[in-house]
């Protein structure tokens, strides 16, 4: 009798050793990161405006930009313009533009210069960086 309560006693006592130990072997790795968050977020950095004469204040044109989303199968989604404008605002971005005035989209069909896509949404844009400070 004493000897199975002394070997119950030591597995309870060996049970969170051996629970422990193994513990200590895993480690988590995850996809946070400062740059992905950066990235995902960057188009809300980037304000849309109709035209030009909407925007106030000082401003300063970057460049043009285009963004695009692409139908790959025939089957799949059509390609979706904001999808498109929200990758045209995530090049704005890069380029250091906080405003984007959309020129206009276009939908291209059985596009012969890109295999990989069966259509095309392409949107273009003007990038501009407006000035926060008006004493510029």
């Amino acid at each position: 009798m004493k000897k199975s309560i002394i070997v119950k006693l030591l597995s309870l006592a060996l049970l969170p050793l051996l629970i422990f130990s193994c513990a200590n072997r895993y480690s988590v790795s995850t996809n946070l990161d400062r740059e992905n968050f950066k990235h995902y977020f960057s188009p809300s950095k980037v304000k849309i405006y109709q035209d030009e004469q909407s925007i106030t204040g000082k401003y300063r044109y970057i460049g043009s930009v285009d963004g695009e989303d692409c139908q790959k199968k025939v089957h799949h989604q059509v390609p979706d313009e904001v999808i498109a404008r929200t990758d045209a605002r995530r090049k704005a971005f890069q380029l250091g533009a906080n405003a984007i005035v959309f020129t206009g989209c276009a939908l291209i069909e059985k596009n012969e210069a890109n295999k990989q896509c069966v259509s095309t949404k392409v949107c273009y844009g003007k990038a501009y960086q407006i000035s926060s400070n008006t004493n510029e």
